[in-house]
């Protein structure tokens, strides 16, 4: 079975995001006084084959956290979705 794997890695909300930061300070700059928290998310769509549905989020759960994330200082989410 095809599967698509929808990705998003984001740093954890206890640690500072200096882009998300910059993001915030400059909209404020131009007009969206009322921004705040801005969070930047890496967004990463995988298309993989499994046996099942359970099988690909484990194979996505490892690539997560072997390869696609730091879990020191980050977190991430994914949604699977048969093809």
């Amino acid at each position: 079975m095809k599967f698509i794997a929808q990705i998003n890695v984001m740093p954890l909300k206890a640690l500072l995001d200096p882009q998300g930061k910059a993001v915030m300070n400059s909209a404020k700059k131009t007009g969206f006084e009322t921004i705040s928290n801005v969070r930047i998310v890496k967004h990463i769509d995988i298309e993989l084959e499994a046996k099942s549905k359970d099988d690909a989020a484990r194979k996505v759960d490892e690539l997560c956290k072997k390869i696609l994330s730091n879990p020191i200082i980050e977190s991430y989410e994914f949604n699977i979705f048969e093809i």
